[in-house]
């Protein structure tokens, strides 16, 4: 069946010169002249991607998406914004809002076609990933597991899917369950906790799927509305995990690893022990990678810094025990092993 494409924007030669350059993808197209046509349109209708204007008439697309996400037939159709703008303010608002992406005006054809299809893969490759885990799932059930974990090798699949998305990470997702494993360990999980709690490890950062590649691999440091953006990556990250029933505290790690322990991390400014404490023993892993690995900026710091930056963040971003074990491990790591290779 053709991909259906919902076109809205207030000028007619727009929707008619969007409509042509999309039905030679074989694409169905229907196109809508305002934001309130849309919303009634999709009382009865479910479309697999919306174009949305972004200056029109009454209501103007920042409006329209509000609404939309509001309606149970809107809440997930992913959007693309059309604009004539060329000021980042617009773009950042727009992902804010929950667009995927954004088209300028006049129209490239192969830009549009582009972008358009890369949307609907994306969208399509999330809502496979959540049927083939569902599906490995099932499987577990069914072979009567009484753990009824989700198979090693699928999760270790997904991490290197995420952490190959990232220009600037190596083994990132890898490392971060690695060391939450064994913190966890020194702490005194069980097994099956210490289980649990790698593969959360390795599936921290699964909303990274959703953030544009041009903000995750930025060549520099984000902007502070490119970084509003990537702080949308917790929520995104939980919304994907929280579809294995299974296993209901594998989104613990993806929501939660970017609160701080004094209250003004994100996404919930959750403090103390108010944070789940896997989520809080991943933060200390997480940070500890980061700085120790290296991104286009800096190479990897020297372990007498990354100390430092540990002790300081003792009781405000990390929790104070487990940033003790995370330093009583580099105590027995005087050769400096444990960092990106």
């Amino acid at each position: 069946m053709a991909d259906w494409i919902t076109v809205v924007d207030d000028d007619t030669a727009n929707l008619k010169i969007a409509g042509h350059i999309l039905s030679e993808l074989g694409m169905r197209i229907s196109a809508l002249k305002s934001g309130e046509m849309l919303l009634e349109f999709l009382k009865n209708n479910a479309p697999d991607l919306i174009l949305l204007d972004i200056h029109m008439p009454g209501m103007d697309g920042f409006e329209t998406i509000r609404k939309l996400r509001a309606l149970d037939a809107g809440a997930h159709v992913p959007v693309i914004f059309l604009t004539a703008d060329e000021d980042t303010d617009t773009e950042a608002r727009g992902l804010l809002a929950g667009a995927m992406d954004f088209v300028k005006k006049p129209f490239v054809p192969e830009v549009l076609q582009l972008r358009v299809r890369n949307t609907i893969d994306l969208i399509r490759l999330q809502r496979n990933l959540s049927e083939e885990v569902d599906k490995k799932t099932r499987e577990v059930v069914q072979e009567q597991l009484k753990n009824q974990r989700l198979s090693m090798q699928v999760v270790r699949t997904l991490a290197g899917a995420i952490d190959a998305k990232d220009t600037y990470t190596n083994g990132h997702s890898t490392r971060v369950a690695e060391y939450s494993k064994e913190i966890a360990r020194r702490f005194g999980y069980s097994e099956k906790a210490l289980e649990d709690i790698y593969m959360m490890g390795l599936l921290h950062d699964v909303g990274k799927i959703g953030v544009p590649d041009a903000v995750i691999n930025k060549p520099a440091r984000l902007s502070e509305d490119e970084f509003d953006v990537i702080k949308n990556h917790p929520v995104m990250g939980a919304r994907i995990l929280k579809t294995i029933t299974e296993m209901p505290k594998l989104a613990t790690g993806a929501r939660w690893h970017h609160e701080r322990y004094d209250g003004v991390g994100y996404p919930d400014g959750l403090s103390g022990t108010d944070i789940p404490e896997e989520a809080r023993i991943i933060a200390v892993a997480d940070a500890y990678d980061a700085m120790t690995s290296r991104r286009s900026y800096r190479d990897i710091l020297s372990q007498d810094k990354v100390r430092q930056e540990i002790e300081t963040g003792k009781g405000t971003q990390f929790d104070p025990v487990f940033a003790d074990i995370m330093l009583s491990m580099m105590d027995e790591d005087p050769e400096y092993r444990m960092r990106e290779e």
